[in-house]
């Protein structure tokens, strides 16, 4: 899921047919088209005017545009992988969509200028990467991939989306979702893992060298965000297992609170975005009848 353009995107790894929706406010959704609606889609971003998305699929065609989040057209991957993140950044004037995959030899990795044509990139290892984002601070920015897979290695980063350096790890768990964020001056990139005892988060000032850090509880940690109203930001993640504890919050990354989630679902992503005045958490989910999105004012109600 992503924010863009006053509206929220959601693409989806299974349904009838229906694998995209969009909604300007996070709680009414208008379904999406696209003739390719029995893949499985994994992340969208929006950049460049477009949405972008990525499937797992391994069918060709596993990249998707869409200039409003409705109506959207197949492009052609940079190869068969199975596609888990997609993110946009880069140097200015040299700016990317990049994805990443868990599988293939090599070519975990893919570049687009524009969302269309897609470059396969080495990657520092043939990891599973699940999860890239772009920060850092300012005049050293870089993406960082995070992996569940790897030898001490389960990081990635590259200050162009071209070039890719393996990284250490804080510890060999299932790292699937990094973003970055935090209060001014004392921001960093935090990764959450869906497993680990007692070190399901790590963080870095600078995406190369990583921390453990405890979380609320030892949940399946799924998806990792930064946002809230000003004076008032946290980072929130989301989970797809505990009870009635689904939710956790940091503002700064290091010290996390749990939360109550809305439902026991299985939330798979969180962003937080909005039209000034009534931005807001958005998370949806893998289960659940009728409730597969929730939405919060402050990451925490």
């Amino acid at each position: 899921m992503t924010f863009g353009n006053g509206t929220f995107v959601a693409v989806a790894s299974g349904g009838p047919g229906v694998l995209a929706m969009a909604s300007a406010n996070g709680t009414s959704w208008t379904a999406g088209t696209t003739s390719q609606s029995t893949k499985e889609w994994t992340s969208a971003v929006y950049a460049n005017g477009q949405f972008v998305a990525v499937s797992d699929d391994t069918i060709n065609e596993m990249a998707m545009v869409s200039p409003d989040g409705i109506t959207w057209t197949s492009r052609t991957s940079a190869a068969d992988n199975t596609w888990t993140s997609v993110t946009y950044g880069g140097p200015s004037g040299s700016e990317l969509f990049v994805a990443v995959s868990s599988d293939g030899t090599g070519n975990r990795v893919m570049t687009s200028p524009d969302g269309i044509t897609w470059t396969s990139r080495t990657s520092a290892a043939d990891n599973q990467w699940r999860s890239v984002t772009y920060g850092g601070p300012s005049g050293s920015k870089l993406f960082v991939a995070t992996s569940r897979t790897g030898s001490g290695n389960r990081v990635m980063t590259s200050p162009d989306g071209i070039t890719w350096t393996g990284r250490t790890s804080a510890a060999n768990i299932n790292w699937v979702s990094v973003t970055y964020g935090g209060p001014g001056g004392s921001e960093l990139f935090v990764a959450v893992a869906d497993n680990g005892t007692g070190n399901g988060v790590m963080t870095s000032p600078d995406g190369i060298t990583w921390t453990s850090r405890t979380p609320a509880a030892d949940n399946a940690w799924t998806s990792v965000t930064y946002g809230g109203p000003t004076g008032s930001e946290l980072f929130v993640a989301v989970a797809y297992s505990g009870t009635g504890t689904r939710v956790m919050t940091s503002p700064d990354g290091i010290t996390w609170t749990i939360r109550t989630s809305a439902a026991d679902n299985s939330w798979q992503t969180v962003v937080y975005g909005g039209l000034a005045g009534s931005k807001l958490f958005v998370a949806v989910a893998g289960s659940g009848t009728g409730d597969r999105v929730m939405t919060s004012p402050d990451g925490i109600t």
